[in-house]
């Protein structure tokens, strides 16, 4: 794929850059609890604007239902953009509509305009190839080229990700570009011991990814709410932990195909289990037990790895040369069940290895928990999009970007 660095080598000055970008940050009573996706595509904004061009940055965030609602309106992720930027960031109230052409037709070489939530027209997200054909025609109408830059939404087939950059000149920005990179790294010509670290809350979620990896990786480690379908694969008692039963059978191939390969499966050996759920906003003391991971009381249900696993995944992961993790330890947004997930991330930052955390909540946590980000080799924007990449899928926005 081309990349940024091409474009800019041809010159951008006064021509209509449209980045899309993943501006899809949290929010809590509209104020931004993460700026890290912001953070993370300041490098192609400020390099197109500093080179002359007029950049639209455009973006989706969360899961509005095809039409406006205020409640996610782009506006606070554009005023921070204009924060790090140090420059005034110019708002669009709609996406293609009048007030977008207003903003865009508004700009002068090197300055910046946000269009309001590609999510809030229904052809960005349509399964239907004229509708959301339409919707990129109208995104194509504000722009000369299109920089695609937004790598947590490069695995779904939306409009302003797969249709528009056949409507345009295309390029890879600087992000999506480095996160690439990374990828390779862990799929192509992985240094070993290859170790992958898994966890999350359902087990569902992982199976194409353990699957594939199955073929590549020395050792999985597995944490997390989907650690309790495994153990009961394994005949253990769980107690009132978080289960899909459905999915032992698939579980139970996987733990078997592992032993025949070589590949070193390590699961819990102790939690911590309560007899409830945490109240997150009340961050009230709870009261948690260490147990054995065989041993779950019937009332208990495991909320975090226990001090014992801590310490061995820690020695699973201290002579590794590449670490992928993907999903907390456990219930991490509460202090009580965050000392799994905090292990993991302290084991990887005292390892000499090449370590990748794969964004989602695993990113959420570095951040929450107060690790420096600059203590592991790549912090990713996009949990799903790596996720799939691993897996060996065909990833719709990159596809787009390569032709």
């Amino acid at each position: 794929m081309k990349t940024i660095d091409e474009l800019l080598a041809e010159g951008v000055d006064g021509k209509r850059v449209l980045v899309r970008a993943d501006l899809n940050v949290p929010l809590a009573d509209g104020t931004i609890t993460d700026d890290g996706r912001i953070r993370a595509v300041l490098p192609t904004v400020k390099a197109l604007a500093d080179a002359g061009a007029k950049v639209v940055v455009a973006s989706h965030l969360g899961r509005p239902k095809g039409a406006p609602d205020p409640a996610f309106s782009l506006l606070p992720a554009a005023e921070r953009l204009g924060e790090l930027l140090g420059a005034p960031v110019a708002f669009a109230q709609d996406t293609v509509g009048p007030a977008a052409h207003e903003a865009v037709d508004g700009l002068q070489p090197g300055q910046v305009a946000v269009i309001e939530n590609l999510r809030f027209n229904s052809g960005e997200t349509s399964k239907d190839d004229t509708e959301r054909g339409e919707f990129a025609d109208r995104l194509a109408a504000l722009a000369d080229v299109y920089v695609g830059d937004g790598f947590g939404a490069v695995h779904r087939k939306h409009a302003s990700v797969f249709d528009l950059p056949a409507r345009l000149p295309h390029y890879a920005g600087h992000l999506i570009a480095s996160e690439v990179g990374v990828l390779r790294r862990l799929t192509d010509d992985v240094k070993r011991p290859y170790a992958v670290v898994l966890g999350g809350a359902k087990v569902s979620d992982k199976l194409g990814v353990i699957d594939h990896l199955l073929e590549k990786a020395d050792r999985i480690l597995v944490g997390g709410g989907m650690a309790y379908t495994f153990l009961k694969a394994k005949g253990y008692e769980i107690g009132a932990s978080l289960l899909q039963e459905d999915q032992i059978p698939a579980v139970q191939e996987y733990l078997r195909r592992a032993e025949e390969r070589g590949v070193e499966f390590v699961l819990p050996v102790d939690v911590l289990a309560a007899d409830r759920f945490p109240d997150l906003k009340a961050k009230a003391q709870e009261d948690p037990g260490t147990f054995a991971a065989d041993a779950i009381p019937s009332d208990r249900m495991g909320l975090d790895i226990g001090p014992e696993t801590g310490k061995l995944y820690a020695s699973k992961l201290a002579d590794a040369a590449t670490v992928f993790w993907n999903g907390p330890m456990g219930v991490f947004e509460h202090p009580d069940y965050a000392e799994g997930t905090k292990a993991v991330a302290q084991a990887l930052v005292e390892s000499p290895a090449f370590t990748v955390v794969g964004g989602g909540d695993s990113a959420a946590a570095v951040r929450t928990l107060g690790f420096d980000e600059n203590a592991f080799g790549h912090i990713s924007t996009g949990g799903g999009a790596s996720l799939e990449y691993l897996e060996g899928k065909t990833l719709p926005g990159l596809a787009a970007l390569e032709n």
